[in-house]
């Protein structure tokens, strides 16, 4: 069955630029219908396995992270492998200012995304200006609303 996914918080564009400048995703398979990839973790302690079905204008996807299984929106696995593959923007620089940020630290700390972004913001602050990533973040959402994110449970078999 399939299941649009939600929007994800804003703080997910940030979390998988940030995995791309930590060298964090392995993309094992790249075609035009299918991209198979696995994510490491910001702790390295947990692998997730992303995998992308392009049906027309749409996305079919499914990965293990929590955020795309339990809470039904777009995890930062699939945002980031987008971002590699070219079915999302990325740019290099706010990567690189958004690289060894401890994420899951972070979250499970504050709890807050908005708390956990100031920080996030602040770190990355003296490499790049905060509007200049607040604007790309801004960007890649606007990017992500015309693509509908189906997420299917059935396909983690390929």
């Amino acid at each position: 069955m399939l299941i649009k996914l939600k929007m994800p918080p804003k703080i997910k564009i940030l979390e998988a630029a940030g995995a791309i400048a930590d060298n964090r995703i392995t993309i094992e398979k790249a075609n035009d219908d299918l991209i198979l990839a696995k994510v490491i973790s910001s702790e390295k302690d947990k692998t997730y396995r992303v995998i992308i079905k392009k049906a027309n204008d749409d996305l079919i996807v499914y990965s293990d992270d929590n955020g795309t299984k339990l809470k039904g929106y777009v995890g930062y696995p699939i945002i980031s492998v987008m971002m590699l593959t070219g079915l999302l923007n990325r740019d290099q620089s706010v990567e690189e200012a958004l690289k060894d940020i401890e994420w899951r630290k972070l979250n499970e700390t504050y709890k807050k995304y908005y708390v956990v972004e100031e920080i996030v913001l602040k770190k990355a602050e003296p490499k790049l200006p905060r509007s200049y990533i607040l604007e790309f973040r801004n960007n890649i959402i606007n990017e992500l609303e015309k693509i509908n994110v189906f997420y299917d449970e059935t396909i983690s078999s390929t």
